[in-house]
């Protein structure tokens, strides 16, 4: 189930072609018929994926905790009808073409069930939207929620976007563990860009699945080259601030993705900020070896 919430979210301002690779498994099952060949490029399991995406561009109520329903609610299209009368409110909106397609599709994934020829699997298809931090892991929120984010973990921290941060819970997010109160996320933003960032506890509603505390070193660090601090290191690696060599600040761990990020507390502009830089801009005063810390118990 974990790989389902591997799916992430599209990249906002790639062209509208690639885009629609990136929503869809087949984004022209809509729109005409399809051949024997474009869908046999897929495997058994995404096939399931691609007939149900038919039926969710109409609204389609999929089982509630099902693993359909978790895939397309991370889709920023799907809009569920909610009443589960999906022969009155899904069915009658489907077109000739898409039965069409949905027959075709069930067909060649009853092939590939009798004689297992492979193909491509929507989990590596879909996964290069952005290169997840190590320790980070999918999380369901209430939907309908607009959470404040900030660099640390206060409402007097630094925060992005000229201080209007936030986080929609309609869309994949996922959480490190707790701090005092705020949970560490990492979420992709309108912008296509990706922020890890806080949000305090008292303003979710509903609850959150993650018991894990944070649990970091605060060890004084000394830059040794000039770097950039970004909340972005997944994707654009944007600017916070600049740091010069000489710059004081605290080290709290060592994330991984597909490169080593050292996490650091500095202020910028008179504000607490928390961000990341490459690994090998510092010299940490430390005991404990950063390739073996633990960042979470």
């Amino acid at each position: 189930m974990k790989r389902i919430f591997a799916v992430l979210l599209v990249l906002l301002l790639l062209p509208a072609s690639v885009l629609a690779e990136r929503m869809y498994v087949l984004p022209e099952s809509g729109q005409r018929l399809l051949t024997w060949e474009e869908v046999a490029q897929w495997d058994y399991e995404s096939l399931g994926y691609a007939f149900n995406e038919i039926f969710a561009r109409h609204g389609y109520d999929f089982i509630p905790g099902g693993e359909y329903e978790y895939y397309f609610r991370t889709k920023p299209w799907y809009r569920p009808n909610g009443t589960y009368n999906n022969q009155r409110d899904c069915y009658p909106r489907v077109t000739r073409t898409e039965w069409a397609n949905y027959e075709l599709i069930k067909e060649v994934r009853a092939y590939k069930k009798l004689y297992g020829d492979g193909g491509l699997s929507i989990w590596d298809h879909f996964s290069t939207g952005f290169d997840t931090l190590q320790g980070f892991d999918y999380i369901e929120l209430r939907a309908g929620q607009s959470l404040p984010v900030y660099s640390a973990p206060s409402k007097s921290a630094w925060r992005g976007a000229n201080g209007k941060a936030s986080v929609s819970t309609n869309g994949a997010i996922y959480a490190a563990g707790w701090e005092s109160g705020w949970l560490l996320l990492m979420y992709e933003t309108n912008n296509g860009s990706i922020r890890v960032g806080y949000v305090s506890q008292s303003s979710i509603r509903g609850g959150v699945g993650m018991d894990r505390n944070l649990s970091f070193s605060y060890a004084p660090a000394t830059v040794t080259a000039r770097c950039t601090l970004t909340d972005d290191p997944a994707r654009t690696g944007s600017s916070i601030a600049e740091l010069n060599p000489g710059t004081q600040v605290t080290w709290l761990t060592r994330f991984y993705n597909n490169s080593a990020w050292d996490y650091v507390e500095v202020t910028v502009k008179g504000k607490t900020a928390r961000g990341f830089i490459r690994a090998g801009s510092l010299d940490i005063a430390r005991s404990d070896d950063p390739l073996e810390h633990v960042i979470y118990k």
